[in-house]
């Protein structure tokens, strides 16, 4: 029987990402989704409230995996968002570079098996896939999205879904998935198979990257239906409700002020009953896919406890970044294009959403119920972008049951995983070649009680994607959000601790706050290598940032043979 206790042995991890999901959609933070497995885990472990990511998907996953920036780890944009001017600089190859030693290898080179299935979003080739970075074993979704069955229909608009598919096996790109396949089942299935290989004698590293709920939304129908009608009064009621059930389980404070719903879209009451009945059905499909996500998560814990192992892992569970706000046809070049596209190469009637051959997203209403009291959702640098929803669970954790508002980012975990396993990072010297060094601080201190913080009260640190930027420190937080998306393309300084909402724009008030910022701004792009994205022409042109998405949706359109070549 190995020893109990967080550092009595060496723990096996458990690490679970969720793609896209909101603050506030699991029950245990505030949620009505039917979530009682992560529930569990989380109430039972350490609630953390102040915990960061990166804007999107795979720079959160580059820092996750490696402790430092993003910028420095080779994802300064997408790894699919590259632009004349930045692709292949240092830092902006568009997959993990040799710069970087992840966590993984780490951990493998002091006997942990490491294992991982699901999103990968870190490189397309064998060269950049799991296998070559530190992953005995792996099945990973290579691409940001795909289709969550198996249905390889017509390309779709972003070129999300691939043919042959994007998945590979250790060092064997997939040609095909099996015919029952969906995704949240088959990726903890892959791992469960892989748990059952291991050896018993050594402890486990096993990354469990959900590709769910990122759209497009699919979920089993009869849970699709196990929510109608959940959804019938709107977004702006479910926000309510979410922001009453997070002042009510102190996840927030009681007096938030909440920052406005920002959107194009139109609100619920100018919307037709038909209108409405469609878009409630977007969220019902929504909530089906966390709910089997749910499920999931849920067989892997039962597999730990059968193999009686549960009390000696960790498991640590985040989102990538905050909820998806997209609404793609409100693009003003690309949009309608996208939409004819969508209608004529997809079944999206109502009573078709979350089917195999539908492609849809909630769009940023619902996407802003999730994140409330903040500002905006994913791909932004404000508060309802970055913000995620996070705990830690062990049963030796001294917090255990409690929640933690301590400010902590994804760069905390690499640490925390070394420090668990008894390891060293190399510092800036692995295998005779230079690497990165951590920016992140171990979380574990604090998680067993021993500090009362992760961070230093001076300690800043900045983000950075497509131009929106933000730097902070302690409670003060600058952002600049370049216009049209939201902005005005100045700096604006809020105080979080007073306004978590960021509504009140103090930059006038406490000019001195602010170049303080800037300074520490300058110091974090010298730093990581920050390059200036293309901000200008983005901001005057919108056309810019979309024409990657132009030539493919161009590209997708002649092989649907919708226009000549």
């Amino acid at each position: 029987m190995p020893q109990r206790g967080l550092r009595a042995s060496r723990s096996n991890v458990l690490l679970i990402v969720a793609d896209d999901l909101g603050f506030s959609d699991l029950g245990a933070f505030g949620g009505e989704i039917h979530t009682p497995h992560l529930d569990a885990l989380a109430i039972n472990g350490v609630r953390l409230t102040g915990f960061h990511s990166a804007p999107a998907c795979s720079p959160t996953r580059a820092m996750l995996l490696t402790g430092t920036d993003h910028h420095i780890a080779g994802i300064g944009t997408m790894q699919e968002g590259q632009l004349p001017g930045v692709t292949g600089a240092p830092g902006y190859e568009g997959y993990l570079n040799d710069r970087v030693v992840t966590i993984s290898e780490l951990l493998r080179e002091a006997g942990y098996q490491t294992m991982m299935s699901g999103k990968w979003h870190l490189g397309e080739t064998v060269a950049t896939a799991p296998v070559s970075r530190g992953f005995d074993r792996s099945f990973a979704l290579l691409a940001a999205a795909d289709n969550h069955y198996a249905y390889r229909g017509i390309r779709d608009p972003l070129t999300l879904f691939s043919e042959p598919p994007s998945y590979i096996e250790d060092d064997r790109k997939l040609a095909k998935l099996p015919e029952d396949f969906y995704s949240s089942d088959g990726f903890a299935t892959r791992l469960l198979e892989f748990l059952d290989a291991r050896d018993p004698a050594r402890p486990f590293f096993a990354y469990l990257p959900f590709s769910a709920p990122h759209f497009p939304l699919h979920a089993p129908g009869d849970l699709i239906e196990k929510y109608h009608g959940r959804y019938d009064e709107g977004p702006a009621v479910l926000r309510d409700r979410r922001l009453a059930a997070l002042k009510r389980l102190r996840l927030v404070a009681p007096d938030v002020i909440p920052h406005a719903v920002v959107a194009d879209s139109l609100p619920w009451e100018a919307l037709t009953p038909a209108e409405q009945a469609y878009s409630a059905r977007t969220m019902e499909v929504y909530a089906a896919m966390v709910e089997r996500m749910d499920f999931n998560v849920g067989r892997v814990v039962n597999w730990l406890k059968r193999n009686r192992v549960f009390e000696d892992t960790l498991i640590l569970f985040l989102s990538d970044n905050g909820a998806e706000g997209a609404v793609m046809e409100a693009l003003p070049i690309a949009g309608p294009m996208i939409a004819k596209f969508i209608a004529e190469n997809f079944n999206n009637r109502l009573e078709n959403l979350g089917r195999p051959d539908s492609f849809i997203w909630y769009g940023p209403r619902w996407a802003q119920a999730a994140t409330a009291p903040s500002r905006l959702h994913k791909a932004y640098t404000t508060e309802g972008g970055i913000p995620v929803v996070a705990f830690a669970h062990h049963p030796a954790l001294g917090r255990a049951g409690e929640i933690g508002h301590a400010f902590s980012t994804v760069m905390d975990v690499p640490p925390m995983l070394l420090e668990l396993a008894g390891v060293e990072h190399p510092g800036q010297t692995w295998h005779s070649k230079k690497v990165a060094p951590l920016r992140g601080r171990s979380m574990l201190p604090y998680l067993e009680g021993k500090a009362s913080e992760v961070h230093k009260p001076d300690y800043a640190t900045g983000w950075e994607l497509f131009g929106r930027r933000a730097i902070r420190q302690g409670d003060w937080k600058a952002v600049y959000i370049p216009v049209p998306s939201w902005g005005n393309a100045q700096w604006q300084l809020y105080d979080l601790a007073r306004d978590p909402g960021e509504i009140n724009d103090l930059s006038a008030r406490h000019p001195d706050v602010l170049h303080a910022l800037l300074d520490l701004w300058k110091r974090y792009t010298d730093e990581t290598g920050v390059l200036p994205y293309p901000a200008s022409a983005f901001e005057l042109d919108p056309s810019l940032f979309e024409a990657p998405i132009l030539a493919r949706l161009a590209e997708a359109a002649q092989r649907a043979r919708l226009v000549p070549p």
